[in-house]
């Protein structure tokens, strides 16, 4: 490679990696306890558990239960309802003051064998509610994922441009050597660049995947505007069905099951909600092994007759999204591969962490440099 090409690159591991820097410690910082969210959950009492002297009791009719996550707040409406993915017999409703909003929502979970309230989980507060809302968008909604996206992008350049200069570096020293006797930035320089070449491919996908991550409301809009909307055509204008003429939502349920048996209900989006339509009750079904279970397949039932409308496969782009989302948290081998995620996002704050003191000290020493030649020219100007 040319002398001019290798400038080229450190030019562009320089600046993509001081640009996107503070952002990706945050980031860091923030998913580490993302990482282990259920895990906290439990430990700080924060997850709901059903009562156990009730376990062997049947199911109650999902209207039922429903209507009793609508009676806690008889003055919101319903968007969504979906069982607990370790115990389905506990359910949870989400309700919001309409249909076309989003952030202001309340979560009641229901014991599905009797359809008894049984407490209602905030999610938008505390600790973890801080992290996440850091982590997805800076509080600042759509503007903010994308601008933590772009902040990605400048990471997998950062990572791919450092790779480029590892190579001619590294035909010097052996792989792994850290040089002891040469100083703390020599030091620091070869654990930031063994350290980054350890962690390569993880950061490299945590990082690819954050990105994709941050394209999921677009993603799913045009979803909504290229496929969605040629299904729904025929009942284009058709005001949302009221509550009082739908069909029994257990019913809807069966068909849906009926229709697709192989697979298990994720969520229900009912008429009117981003994830369905005006005049159709959507059920999301997922597979029943650690991959098909992030590949949902939407179901659309006719939310006066109960009959299935539709049952259309999701595009390449939203496939790729829903299997980007666990794997950004390390969400496919249980506590093991948390564990394993964890430790390398500690590594991967050490490398951002590292680049940031040898930019700073090489600024610093640099500074020195050019103000000691400036005090020899005064020096010798004087005489």
């Amino acid at each position: 490679m040319s002398a001019r090409s290798l400038r080229v690159w450190a030019w562009l591991h320089k600046w993509s990696s001081l640009v996107c820097t503070l952002f990706m410690l945050l980031l860091c910082l923030t998913g580490l306890p993302l990482i282990f969210a259920h895990e906290i959950a439990h430990l700080t009492g924060k997850a709901v558990e059903l009562p156990e002297p009730q376990a062997r009791a049947g199911q109650a009719p999902l209207d039922a239960v429903v209507a009793a996550g609508r009676a806690r707040h008889p003055d919101r409406v319903v968007q969504y309802a979906s069982p607990d993915e370790e115990d389905a017999r506990l359910w949870y409703v989400t309700l919001t003051p309409r249909l076309d909003v989003t952030d202001d929502y309340r979560s009641v979970a229901i014991d599905g064998r009797n359809a008894q309230v049984l407490a209602e989980p905030r999610y938008d507060e505390g600790f973890m509610y801080w992290m996440a809302r850091l982590h997805i968008d800076l509080f600042a909604g759509l503007p903010g994922k994308l601008f933590l996206g772009l902040m990605g992008l400048l990471l997998v350049i950062a990572i791919v441009s450092g790779v480029v200069l590892y190579a001619p570096f590294m035909r010097k020293l052996d792989f792994g050597a850290v040089r002891q006797a040469s100083g703390p930035r020599t030091r620091w320089l070869d654990l930031h660049n063994l350290l980054g070449i350890v962690t390569l491919v993880w950061a490299l996908v945590v990082g690819a995947t954050g990105v994709i991550n941050t394209w999921a409301d677009l993603l799913v809009k045009y979803w909504q505007y290229d496929q969605l909307s040629a299904l729904l055509s025929p009942y284009q204008g058709q005001p949302i069905v009221p509550e009082a003429e739908r069909a029994p939502l257990q019913r809807s349920l069966e068909a849906a099951q009926a229709h697709q048996p192989d697979k298990r209900l994720l969520f229900i989006a009912f008429p009117g909600t981003a994830f369905s339509s005006p005049h159709h009750t959507t059920f999301f079904m997922q597979g029943n092994t650690p991959l098909t279970a992030k590949l949902l397949k939407p179901v659309l039932v006719d939310a006066r007759s109960a009959e299935v409308t539709a049952a259309p496969d999701l595009p390449w782009y939203l496939t790729a999204l829903l299997l980007s989302q666990p794997l950004h948290f390390g969400d496919y081998g249980g506590l093991p591969m948390k564990i394993i995620w964890a430790l390398l996002d500690v590594v991967t704050v050490i490398v951002l962490g590292s680049g940031l003191y040898l930019w700073l000290k090489k600024r610093r020493q640099g500074g020195a440099a050019t103000r000691a030649a400036g005090a020899a020219a005064a020096g010798r100007g004087s005489r």
